[in-house]
């Protein structure tokens, strides 16, 4: 009836849980933040997230972006734009301003949000396949690493 989750999957779901990256207070980016891992943005972003991990808007942070699309999206500073996520939690200084699709929402007391939540037991982020674990498929080349060209070999 219960199955014990794997060593790999708990793995996978430990890197979508933590912080790998920290857009400072200091620091204005416009671009795109995607792939697998975490970020905190303590700073200004103005763009688009598509991250199979989690998303952490601190309290100084402050995003616009037509669509965030991430596993776990936690605001306590504000976000003018869409989210869909598996997991939002909106602190007593989140502010956000957009419409919510998430399988778990949360807040706290004085808590703002001007948008429609949709809640769904399933949510699909678009995010494409789960990539698979690093040393799975020994035969294709590293990501990031060059193959030698014919005219080098």
């Amino acid at each position: 009836m219960f199955r014990k989750r794997s060593e790999q999957s708990t793995a996978i779901g430990q890197a979508h849980e933590r912080v790998d990256s920290v857009l400072g207070a200091g620091v204005a980016w416009q671009g795109q933040i995607s792939g697998t891992g975490g970020v905190r943005i303590e700073g200004a972003f103005d763009g688009e997230i598509a991250l199979r991990g989690l998303v952490v808007i601190g309290e100084r942070g402050r995003v616009t972006c037509e669509h965030i699309r991430a596993m776990t999206v936690i605001v306590a500073g504000s976000v003018k734009g869409d989210i869909t996520t598996h997991k939002l939690e909106i602190t007593r200084t989140g502010r956000v301003w957009g419409d919510v699709v998430a399988a778990s929402f949360s807040t706290e007391e004085g808590a703002f949000l001007r948008g429609k939540i949709t809640m769904e037991e399933q949510v699909d982020l678009g995010l494409g396949p789960e990539p698979a674990p690093e040393g799975d498929d020994e035969s294709s080349p590293a990501e990031g690493v060059a193959e030698p060209s014919p005219e080098e070999a």
